[in-house]
């Protein structure tokens, strides 16, 4: 039986929940449920909303809007969205007693791999009788997988307030991934037309998923064995899927002087057309990868992709796909490829320069580059390498 989606958009009406620092619960509740419903209309997900507008559903109600959509099956899931408050960071996510964590441990991967951190995810029982969820939506939504997503602290010190403000969506699509692995929903980036592979996968199931063929998967995306690695992109579609050339192998042709005449490297090459061997054949096609324009940044004690993703104006996902990261764990003195923004210059030191002097010649802070080149003092030395808010 397919599994159906009710979102939940917390608060509403007079009730704006929790505001601090320019956030208002109730707005970004719904421009999460939103962009979820959305995202899930793609994926042929079916799923309903509880609200749609500025309205006020109280603990009578709401309960009741839920499960009039698709009543009160266990095939039911129902997302409530909501915000913190209490000074803490980083997400939460609470699941109702009859449940299983395995909805809620998903959710909290990919909030991890969009690079906010998680608190934690639990059930919490209400004091008076402890059989009882202590959330009442949890608690009257009968036999539903009912769950309460917790984006963040809009009190937080850490850097919970950035990432609701500037990171809200990449966490809206965490929870869109996490619910697409866990219905056995094929799951696609957005805008883009590639298969993600989950833990469980194989071409039998990624085909019967898609409506194509094994063979079609193994010929669009060059697949000499069966073999997949999780986390691996697929592509689904040639159409409209090569956003560079195409290039036909003659003979005398490598990897490496193909690599050379496009401007790319030979793992961009090897990644881009999924190939697991640098062996070639003639009449071969080889997709080739847009140029991407790029700078080099060293990895600095306390950097995270979110952060460092911030400071260049990119996101985790960019991050990740360029430097084919399998992880978004980082090591101090690592090297990332960062796309270059226009907004953002390379200054090279002169004698005489002080951070002062630079900033005023290019209308920003001494602070702005002290944070976008991690510098804990003012000191300079000539020939630095400065990147500057232009």
């Amino acid at each position: 039986m397919a599994k159906k989606v009710v979102i939940d958009a917390g608060h509403g009406g007079v009730d704006s929940g929790t505001v601090n620092n320019g956030i208002v619960e109730k707005e970004y509740a719904l421009k999460i449920s939103n962009y979820i419903k959305k995202r899930l209309d793609e994926l042929g997900i079916e799923n309903s909303m509880t609200r749609t507008t500025d309205e006020l559903l109280d603990q009578t109600t709401r309960p009741k809007k839920v499960q009039s959509f698709y009543g009160n099956g266990s095939d039911v899931i129902v997302i409530s969205n909501h915000l913190n408050a209490g000074g803490g960071d980083g997400a939460e996510i609470i699941y109702s007693l009859r449940n299983s964590d395995n909805l809620s441990r998903r959710i909290a991967n990919e909030f991890e791999s969009a690079g906010q951190n998680v608190r934690k995810y639990y059930q919490r029982r209400l004091p008076s009788n402890p059989a009882k969820d202590y959330y009442y939506l949890l608690r009257d939504t009968p036999n539903n997988e009912t769950i309460i997503v917790e984006y963040g602290f809009t009190d937080s010190s850490g850097d919970d307030v950035s990432q609701i403000k500037n990171n809200w969506e990449s966490l809206a699509e965490a929870v869109v991934k996490a619910l697409a692995g866990y219905v056995g929903v094929a799951y696609t980036i957005p805008g883009e037309n590639y298969y993600i592979v989950q833990k469980g996968d194989s071409l039998w199931s990624i085909a019967k998923k898609l409506g194509t063929s094994v063979a079609n998967l193994k010929t669009l995306n060059n697949l000499s064995t069966n073999f997949l690695s999780i986390g691996q992109k697929l592509v689904i579609n040639s159409q409209g899927s090569d956003n560079g050339d195409v290039y036909t192998i003659k003979n005398g042709d490598t990897l490496y002087n193909i690599a050379q005449n496009f401007g790319v490297t030979v793992n961009e090459l090897m990644n881009y057309n999924n190939l697991s061997t640098t062996f070639l054949s003639i009449g071969q096609k080889l997709k080739i990868p847009p140029s991407v324009d790029t700078a080099t940044y060293i990895v600095q004690s306390g950097d995270t992709l979110y952060a460092i993703a911030s400071r260049f104006n990119t996101t985790v996902s960019n991050l990740v796909n360029l430097n084919n990261l399998s992880t978004t764990n980082l090591s101090i003195g690592q090297s990332l490829k960062i796309p270059k923004n226009t907004s953002l210059v390379t200054y090279v030191v002169v004698s005489g320069d002080n951070l002062y002097s630079i900033a005023k010649k290019y209308n920003t802070t001494v602070d702005a580059i002290k944070r976008l080149n991690n510098l804990s003092s003012n000191l300079l030395s000539v020939g630095q390498k400065l990147t500057i808010p232009n």
